[in-house]
């Protein structure tokens, strides 16, 4: 009964997402990191969401000769969710489209991490912390983030 209830705990903590300094928010990811990113883009693009890049950190770093581990940036959006923010206020297409890294740790897990819509566009003098397309891009990006996690 012990190993039954440690194993759900294990599977509970690899698909909750815990707040951290600066509004950035954590999950573990099951998956490896290509497999995690993958995963992300098929659910957004089932949702309609335009995928506009995936950068490969690890692959820039192998160029170099170095070694960072594998570790890959996802930029996503929908204009429909986007423009209200930059009308709001210009400055908000500093950190449109939205973003999430996915990388392998030290220990070899796999790490999605992405920045809270309310922390990094609420700093804007033009963004209401009460827009509801904030609500929109926090929804949006738990929901694929969880699609890459399981």
């Amino acid at each position: 009964m012990k190993h039954l209830l440690f194993a759900a705990g294990l599977a509970l903590a690899a698909t909750t997402a815990s707040a951290g300094d600066n509004g950035l928010m954590r999950k573990d990811s099951a998956l490896g990191v290509t497999e995690t990113v993958d995963a992300m883009v098929t659910a957004m693009e089932g949702a309609g969401i335009t995928v506009f890049a995936r950068v490969d950190h690890g692959a820039g770093a192998a160029s170099i000769g170095e070694d960072i581990g594998a570790s890959q940036l996802l930029i996503f959006g929908s204009p429909r969710v986007g423009t209200p923010a930059i009308k709001d206020d210009p400055a908000a297409g500093l950190y449109l489209p939205l973003k999430v890294l996915v990388y392998e740790d030290a220990m070899g897990g796999t790490k999605i991490v992405y920045e809270e819509p309310v922390a990094m566009l609420g700093k804007l003098g033009g963004v209401s912390e009460d827009a509801a397309y904030l609500k929109t891009m926090a929804g949006a990006l738990a929901k694929f983030t969880d699609a890459g996690s399981n």
